[in-house]
C-alpha cells in the first residue's frame, strides 16, 4: 500500500503509473491519475487512445498488469465490476443498458427491484422514488411511467447517471456520454455531471471532444496511443491548448505542411492552421 502524506486524505481513486498488455500489443502504459470527491476528471483522446481500456481498468472489466491502483487510499486488483460496484464505483457506458419498452422507474430499479415481505414488486415505492431521484438532478419528469425509449437520449444518460447516484455510487465514470447526441441534448448530458460533482461524485468524464470537457472538467488527461501526453489542472490550461493537445498539433501542422507543396492544397493549409490553436 502507498503511504499517504500526514494529515492528507486520500484520493477516492488513484492510479499511479498503470499498464495494461493484451499478449504483445501494449494498450496502456505508465498512466496515473487521481479523482477525488466532488470533481470532474475530463479523459481526452483519439480512436485508440486508450480511453476504454482505461475505462475497463477502473470499472473491475480487466486487471491493470502494473502500477498500483488504489480507492480511497487500499491498493486494489479489482476482478469484476461488481467488485468495483461494491467499493462505490460505478460506470455508466454509450450503448446504455435499458429495456425501451419498459416504463422508467422500471429500468431505474432494474435489477435491483424493491420488493415487499410477501415477494410482491414495490411498484408505488420505485415509481415515487424515481420521480424524487431524477428531480434532486434537476430532471423533472411528468410520468416515470412513460416508456425509457420516448426520452431523448440524453435523458436517458441522466436516468443511468441518477441510478447510480441513488444506489450508492461514490465514483462515477461515463464513457462518451456525449459522443451521440446533438448539441442540446449535449448541454443536458454536462448540466447533470455538474450535478453529480455537486452531490460530491468523483466523476471521470471520457470523451474526445474537449469543447464538451473544458467547461465541466477540473482537470484533464490526456491520451495518445496508450501513453499520458498531458495531465492539468485547469488553471494550468486554456481551452485552446487543450485542443491543441488533443488533436495532435505537431501532426497537423506537418500536414499542413505536405499540403503546402500543391496550389490546391495550399489553401486547405490555411484552413487547417486556423482550426490548430497554438500550444
Amino acid at each position: 500500500m502507498t503511504e499517504q502524506t500526514s494529515g492528507a486524505a486520500a484520493p477516492l481513486l488513484r492510479l499511479t503509473g498503470v499498464g495494461k498488455n493484451y499478449g504483445n500489443v501494449i494498450a496502456l502504459r505508465d498512466v496515473s491519475m487521481e479523482a477525488s470527491e466532488g470533481e470532474v476528471i475530463c479523459v481526452l483522446g483519439d480512436n485508440g487512445a486508450g480511453k476504454s481500456t482505461l475505462i475497463k481498468v477502473v470499472a473491475g472489466l480487466h486487471r491493470h498488469d502494473t502500477g498500483t491502483y488504489e480507492v480511497q487510499g487500499e491498493e486494489v486488483a479489482l476482478g469484476s465490476p461488481r467488485d468495483a460496484l461494491d467499493r462505490g464505483i460505478a460506470t455508466v457506458y454509450q450503448d446504455l443498458a435499458v429495456v425501451p419498452l419498459m416504463p422508467v422507474w422500471r429500468n431505474f430499479f432494474l435489477g435491483s427491484e424493491k420488493r415487499k415481505r410477501l415477494g410482491a414488486m414495490d411498484v408505488e415505492f420505485m415509481r415515487e422514488t424515481t420521480h424524487r431521484e431524477m428531480a434532486a438532478m434537476g430532471i423533472d419528469l411528468r410520468d416515470v411511467n412513460q416508456p425509457i425509449g420516448t426520452l431523448s437520449g440524453g435523458e436517458r444518460q441522466c436516468v443511468a447517471i441518477a441510478r447510480a447516484v441513488y444506489f450508492g455510487a461514490k465514483a462515477l465514470v461515463l464513457d462518451e456520454p456525449t459522443a451521440a447526441l446533438g448539441v442540446k441534448q449535449a448541454g443536458v448530458v454536462l448540466r447533470y455531471v455538474v450535478q453529480a460533482r455537486e452531490r460530491g461524485l468523483a466523476v471521470i468524464f471520457i470523451t474526445h471532444n474537449p469543447h464538451h470537457a473544458y467547461p465541466v472538467g477540473d482537470r484533464f488527461l490526456i491520451l495518445n496511443r496508450g501513453q499520458s501526453i498531458g495531465y492539468h489542472a485547469k488553471s494550468d490550461i486554456t481551452r485552446d491548448e487543450l485542443t491543441a493537445l488533443m488533436a495532435g498539433g505537431s501532426e497537423l501542422e506537418e500536414l499542413a505542411h505536405e499540403l503546402d507543396t500543391t496550389a490546391a492544397g495550399t489553401a486547405a493549409a490555411k484552413e487547417l492552421r486556423k482550426e490548430t490553436p497554438d500550444s
